[in-house]
């Protein structure tokens, strides 16, 4: 119960985050047609998870709890995308790239199949 507390709270403010930022690039780009507010966000989560899962490894600075909350709660409402980074960077590290290459497809081809599966199923006219 306590680990579903605390990556539902990181969740709130990572989304909440998410949200903040995303608007903020909008209103700086009024213009844009490409979303750069998902692209800023995605960009700045991969940057974080990196950055933190360096120095938990190096330093052993987090503990189980604060790994559930900003790994899982925090980065995962901010966004998932980080994950996914991270988690084919990893295996990109550990001379896994059949696997990473696999992942990077399954995610992307697969992601696409989904929305228009779901699209098409749910879409009236």
């Amino acid at each position: 119960m306590w680990n579903s507390l605390l990556v539902g709270s990181g969740g709130f403010i990572g989304a909440a985050l998410r949200y903040g930022l995303s608007g903020m690039v909008h209103r700086i780009l009024p213009r844009a047609t490409f979303p750069f507010g998902t692209l800023a966000v995605n960009l700045l989560g991969c940057l974080v998870i990196g950055a933190v899962a360096g120095l938990a490894e190096s330093r052993q600075l987090f503990g189980p709890a604060l790994r559930v909350f900003v790994f899982m709660g925090l980065l995962g409402g901010f966004t998932t995308y980080s994950t996914f980074g991270y988690e084919t960077f990893a295996m990109l590290r550990d001379g896994e790239a059949l696997r990473a290459s696999t992942n990077i497809l399954a995610h992307v081809l697969l992601g696409l199949l989904t929305v228009w599966l779901g699209y098409t199923l749910s879409y009236t006219r």
